[in-house]
């Protein structure tokens, strides 16, 4: 089995809180991430897939067409976007790193399916220091 990883970047705005809480008790919950006037990041998204070679071509997957999918499906709804009301797959989530990883994996496992390789991990860098890592 051989693993393939894609990195990508983009920046993004968002606020962690749940709509049915005031703007105190989301302070309590999720702290200065609940500021209701919005903050952003500068994250590093790492996509890993795995497969087994083709002979003939050498590799399971074009690392090409993987950043064409990562691109399609992820970055251009996130990148200098607010991922609480501009980004599809997290209408109604609480837009914390670990609900952002299983949207973007739910984004991708079909169009790398579709190209015969398995989605093994998502891995979202909201900061150097914090990090979530997905498996499906």
């Amino acid at each position: 089995m051989i693993y393939l990883t894609r990195r990508e970047r983009f920046s993004s705005a968002h606020r962690m809180f749940r709509p049915g809480l005031s703007d105190e008790e989301n302070l309590l919950i999720y702290g200065k991430c609940s500021n209701p006037l919005w903050h952003g990041h500068n994250y590093v998204l790492k996509v890993t897939v795995r497969g087994e070679p083709d002979p003939e071509a050498g590799y399971f997957m074009n690392a090409t067409r993987l950043r064409e999918i990562i691109h399609e499906k992820v970055i251009v709804k996130l990148d200098h976007k607010n991922m609480n009301v501009e980004t599809d797959f997290m209408a109604g989530k609480v837009a914390t790193t670990e609900n952002l990883a299983m949207a973007i994996w739910n984004e991708l496992h079909a169009a790398v399916a579709a190209e015969g390789a398995q989605l093994h991990c998502v891995k979202v860098e909201e900061t150097e220091n914090n990090f979530v890592e997905y498996y499906g």
